[in-house]
């Protein structure tokens, strides 16, 4: 299994950790852990996938741990990608061909995807602290998209640590599937925040987010930005 080369575009400044990024003992441990039992794994923190001047930002949790962690590449891996990518296909803000692998072609268009916390933690579970700790580079990721206009945030975690990046308290702005949202720190950018349940594996399997309710999210997202682009 090939790994992705970090891309000097998305990775290089403040808006991305470095490759041992020391700042949460407890993921750093658990990445050497991670490296020593499989060496040919990405193990470090996953960079942002696509480029500064999309329109679109999809923030996820986290990196899993044999899916982004293990090839490089955001949702790469892992059922939660074949849902996400298959779906940015149909709404065109992708082209190409989706094969789990960061080699397969895939091309992101007007489109950029990262995570709220960027390495993978034990159980998908990241500790408050490290969620805080890698805001800094969320929030610069954001800073650094002069042409960005819409973010969807994949679970509440996501959209908590977009709110809590944006200086609002989460009661004011509450998660719900399918809510948008105008925080006021991005409100003079006229970006919007559009809230989905995760794309995961258990979230599909229990009918808690279903492929239409993922689809129709994006479908808002993408009259969202044609109607943006033309105002």
């Amino acid at each position: 299994m090939s790994v992705l080369e970090p891309d000097l575009q998305t990775t290089a400044g403040p808006d991305a950790p470095s490759h041992d990024c020391p700042l949460c003992p407890r993921l750093v441990a658990f990445r050497t852990d991670n490296q020593a039992e499989h060496p040919d794994w990405f193990n470090a923190p996953v960079p942002t996938f696509g480029t500064r001047d999309a329109s679109l930002l999809i923030v996820g949790l986290a990196p899993g741990l044999r899916g982004a962690n293990r090839t490089g590449r955001p949702f790469t891996g892992d059922y939660a990608g074949d849902l996400l990518y298959a779906t940015l296909l149909d709404y065109g803000f992708a082209t190409g061909h989706y094969a789990q692998r960061p080699d397969d072609g895939l091309t992101l268009i007007d489109c950029a995807i990262t995570n709220a916390v960027r390495c993978v933690p034990p159980q998908n579970k990241p500790l408050p602290e490290e969620i805080a700790n890698c805001r800094r580079f969320l929030t610069a990721t954001i800073a650094a998209m002069p042409n960005l206009r819409a973010i969807v945030a994949l679970g509440r975690i996501a959209h908590d640590s977009l709110v809590r990046a944006a200086g609002e308290k989460l009661s004011a702005w509450p998660f719900a599937h399918g809510r948008a949202h105008r925080l006021s720190k991005f409100s003079a950018r006229k970006v919007e925040l559009f809230d989905s349940y995760h794309c995961s594996r258990y979230n599909t399997n229990t009918g808690v987010l279903t492929v239409e309710m993922f689809q129709a999210l994006f479908a808002r997202v993408q009259e969202f930005l044609r109607t943006s682009h033309n105002s």
